[in-house]
């Protein structure tokens, strides 16, 4: 597909906004890959809310030209098929999806991982995959913050309750010691 100058343009500076905004992108190569297992993973990203984009290596040099992943050194990935998981909540979500997709069979290996970015760092293919997808999630640091929140006060009803558990528990043996007695 040919674009002019005007449309290479535009998708640039649209790109540009997409990666201002993100939490996290995962850079991939799904040359390899077929046209249904492409829409699987799309499918899959729709869910979680992940934004998809297949783009040409120098829209993308143009769109990251003069900001700090130009420097990172982003522009040594750009090689090949190049699509772009792009998540804007939650910075492991796409990179879950993406490792855990992988893993489902031969024709989904075939997708890989050239690169990430978290918060404007750039990471490398193993760091996406082993450091990036194992961070907890949006809900699962929800409820690891709930969990601490409601410890202390867990703790200070097991108190209030234990003189109470305990007076049972000698009155519960002082009358089993009466009827073994009696």
């Amino acid at each position: 597909m040919v674009m002019s100058r005007q449309e290479k343009v535009a998708q640039a500076e649209e790109l540009r906004g997409l990666c201002e905004r993100a939490v996290s992108m995962v850079f991939v190569d799904f040359g390899t890959v077929s046209v249904e297992t492409i829409t699987d993973l799309r499918a899959r990203f729709r869910k979680i809310g992940v934004d998809y984009k297949v783009v040409k290596n120098n829209v993308v040099r143009k769109a990251i030209e003069g900001t700090a992943l130009g420097d990172a050194g982003l522009d040594s990935h750009l090689k090949g098929m190049t699509g772009i998981a792009f998540s804007f909540e939650d910075p492991s979500s796409a990179a879950k999806v993406i490792t855990a997709f992988r893993k489902e069979g031969d024709a989904k290996e075939r997708l890989t991982i050239k690169c990430g970015v978290l918060e404007g760092e750039l990471l490398d293919a193993k760091q996406v995959e082993h450091t990036l997808a194992t961070l907890p999630g949006k809900d699962e640091v929800r409820a690891m913050l709930l969990a601490q929140l409601q410890a202390p006060a867990q703790q200070l009803v097991r108190m209030l309750n234990a003189p109470g558990q305990n007076l049972a528990l000698v009155l519960d043996a002082k009358r089993r010691k009466e009827e073994e007695g009696a």
